[in-house]
């Protein structure tokens, strides 16, 4: 049984942070389901089985809670259904965050994979910006095209509303490089979204509110 000492805390400890978001257009048809405040558990289909993989280290490591399902137009090739299922998933964080009331907002993390170092840093501000500094050897991962991991970071960033800063220090394994960003987003993403019940439910900002 949770404790709590304060209406405010009790508000923060009760409240569930879900959201849910289905997405179609004639390119793709997605659904999104996340939980804030979950365990890390995930059920994910994209039919591109290395952006499965890395949705799933997501959620993971972040103890987002996700479901997707997307059916994209894989026949004329992947832009689309990596571009929407992010777009499809920062729009299921936000609606999830409200209005991010009570939580630390910003987030980073280092991460390390074998002889790969990458390092994240957010700000759940609602003004989307990604500031992407890695680079990809070879063209492809699994069946994905590295080209567009750039553009997955960014799509998610511009309706999650994250000001998101990517950045490779040092690495050669494009596996390892990939999966070091993702897991940093994950691990600064837990830390920007959890409560502090010090914060009383109060919106981490001067300005009453993020955003605008």
């Amino acid at each position: 049984m949770q404790i709590v000492d304060s209406p405010a805390r009790a508000l923060i400890a009760l409240a569930m942070r879900t959201g849910r978001i289905e997405r179609k257009t004639a390119e793709t048809a997605i659904a999104v389901e996340v939980n804030l405040d979950g365990t890390g558990t995930y059920d994910v289909s994209t039919g591109i089985g290395f952006l499965d993989h890395m949705v799933e280290q997501f959620s993971k490591h972040s103890l987002i809670d996700v479901t997707m399902k997307v059916d994209g137009d894989l026949h004329v090739d992947q832009h689309h259904t990596t571009e929407d299922s992010a777009l499809a998933l920062g729009q299921a964080l936000s609606d999830a965050l409200g209005d991010k009331a009570g939580i630390g907002r910003y987030g980073s993390a280092y991460s390390p994979m074998d002889e790969t170092l990458a390092r994240v840093a957010l700000d759940i501000s609602g003004r989307p910006y990604c500031v992407w500094k890695a680079a990809f050897t070879q063209e492809k991962l699994g069946e994905w095209d590295t080209e567009l991991i750039r553009h997955w970071f960014e799509s998610i960033a511009q309706t999650a509303g994250i000001t998101l800063h990517c950045e490779l220090l040092y690495g050669e394994n494009n596996h390892h490089i990939c999966e070091a960003i993702y897991k940093g987003f994950a691990r600064a993403m837990r830390i920007a979204v959890e409560q502090d019940p010090r914060k009383g439910g109060a919106i981490p900002s001067t300005k009453g509110q993020l955003g605008g």
